[in-house]
């Protein structure tokens, strides 16, 4: 016990400075811990570390899924349903039958192995790809895309993988009764979704204890995607659901406290799932190519590169026409949406990294058949799943800021970035008019003192001079100086808190509060950065 727990701080001691590094050079983290992982499996000495495939996929995967389901907009997810159904279920399902297609022909794969392994490698990862389109300063349309992509496209993926494995280890499959099921799945996850959502807000709400909010938070992903995954279902889109339920349904229910609290917990909560699981996919190879020692080398190795070509290839073939199709054909889509340009077209197909759910779903794989035979072509799928990972990962990924560079897509992604902090800056004015008009009504309906409406007023006027009149250069200097001398001052006061602490003129629960107080607003300051900060 003493030696894995050792093991687990070594690996958090690889994450921080992995992603140190990966600051450092602008690279992605995930393709830097995916590289230290493969290291340091081969490092003499280290132990091997094979955590079960259900831990990624009982315990990692729900609270990944239902945090960045609740970072969506709900709006935002609706406006653009066609093109995520279209790349989540459309594009996964056209991937799967072109790798089992391809397989079968090239490389004589049974046809339900062949499907098989097109349903593991099919589905892109939804961590990798946006820690990287973020940074680049892509449109608002591309990755919402890619993250409603990301969110559902597991659940199409891993009722594809059911299927198969079900018809290898029982020789047969219904193609009408597999369609009939999947839309019985679809239905019924959303809806108990939904309900797991509804009640987990009214718990929340009737608790109003942050703690106790957190806690019920920790549990929800879980409930939502445990029990359709324990009934046959995916798991996945229930948890979407739920997700997208309390993002839409949240802000008015969930308690100021609660949500910046929310805010740290979740952020570290996801930093460490997210660094671990990179690290611990690296560490798998060791063990695949030790079990890979029966499959000649180089049938592996062509295997792995015509895979991981289809994936890549089969990705482009379907999102042109999909992307453009349905302008052609629909007076309705031509009247509601924007025709995207062939560059952004081009960024969503090249975005197709695979990551650790192809790799769980490997190896969840079962060693042997009903009848005691050995899984077929195990051995060679684990293999491939991994080179695809590892192929698209690191050549899709450190190759994306260059091919966005070079389609000129950032700039893009700027405009839309001032003119959303524009309309920002326009709704805290509009915001600010209402609370005054508001302050107004009180002062003339209640017995308010001279004093009390005077605090009002200048909380008011303080908040109303916080904003810049504009993003132009000018603007932004004047309130991006004010900003580092309100940190300065911020500063001073911590000093001499300190000092009036070490005096024992104050005790240390005094200074927690006033702490609490600077805490809060730099953290403030740090929320209201125009340009460069938050995107």
């Amino acid at each position: 016990m003493e030696a894995k727990f050792q093991i687990f701080l070594m690996l958090l001691a690889v994450l921080a400075v992995t992603a140190l590094v990966a600051r450092r050079f602008n690279v992605a983290p995930a393709i830097l811990l995916l590289i230290a992982g493969i290291g340091l499996a081969f490092i003499p000495g280290i132990p091997r570390i094979e955590p079960p495939p259900e831990l990624i996929l009982l315990v990692v995967l729900p609270p990944l899924i239902y945090s960045a389901s609740v970072a969506m907009s709900w709006r935002e997810f609706r406006a653009n349903l066609r093109a995520i159904g279209l790349l989540a279920i459309g594009c996964v399902i056209f991937t799967a039958c072109a790798v089992a297609l391809a397989t079968h022909y090239l490389l004589g794969l049974n046809w339900s192995v062949g499907f098989l392994l097109g349903a593991i490698v099919a589905p892109p990862d939804v961590v990798a790809p946006l820690a990287i389109a973020r940074k680049l300063g892509l449109p608002r349309r591309i990755i919402v895309v890619l993250e409603g992509e990301g969110l559902a496209n597991d659940a199409t993926a891993l009722i594809l993988y059911r299927f198969a494995l079900a018809a290898i280890m029982t020789g047969m499959f219904s193609l009408p009764k597999a369609s009939g099921t999947f839309v019985a799945i679809l239905a019924g996850e959303i809806a108990f979704g939904v309900a797991v959502g509804w009640l987990s807000l009214r718990l929340r709400r009737w608790a109003r204890d942050p703690q106790i909010e957190m806690t019920l938070s920790l549990l929800t992903p879980y409930i939502a995607y445990w029990i359709p995954e324990h009934l046959g279902g995916s798991g996945v889109i229930a948890t979407v659901a739920c997700g997208l339920y309390i993002s839409w349904n949240g802000p008015l229910m969930i308690s100021a406290a609660t949500r910046l609290q929310g805010i740290f917990f979740w952020d570290l909560v996801i930093y460490l799932i997210e660094g671990v699981l990179f690290l611990l996919t690296g560490f798998e190879v060791r063990a695949i190519l030790e079990r890979s020692k029966g499959v000649p080398l180089d049938e592996l190795v062509v295997a792995t590169l015509l895979v991981a070509a289809i994936v890549i290839v089969a990705r482009f073939v379907w999102v042109y026409p999909a992307t453009y199709l349905p302008h052609m054909l629909s007076g309705r889509v031509r009247a509601h949406e924007t025709v995207p340009s062939w560059r952004a077209t081009f960024v969503v197909a090249f975005t197709g990294v695979r990551g650790a759910v192809s790799l769980a779903t490997a190896l969840a794989l079962p060693f042997a058949l009903p009848d005691g035979s050995g899984f077929p072509d195990r051995d060679l799928i684990l293999f491939v799943g991994f080179g695809v990972i590892l192929i698209t990962l690191v050549g899709l990924g450190l190759t994306l800021p260059a091919v966005v560079n070079a389609l000129g897509i950032s700039q893009v992604g700027e405009s839309e970035h001032v003119v959303e902090h524009e309309n920002e800056i326009a709704a805290r004015r509009e915001a600010l008019a209402a609370a005054l008009k508001s302050l107004h009504a009180m002062t003339s309906d209640r017995e308010l003192s001279a004093e009390v409406v005077k605090l009002l007023h200048a909380r008011h006027e303080i908040r109303a001079r916080q904003l810049p009149a504009s993003l132009d250069d000018d603007a932004y200097a004047v309130t991006a100086n004010a900003r580092a001398l309100v940190r300065e001052l911020i500063a001073a006061e911590r000093k001499f808190i300190h000092a009036q602490l070490r005096d024992g003129k104050i005790t240390d629960e005094a200074r927690r509060r006033i702490e609490r107080d600077l805490d809060l607003e730099e953290a403030s300051l740090a929320n209201r950065e125009w340009r460069g900060g938050a995107a």
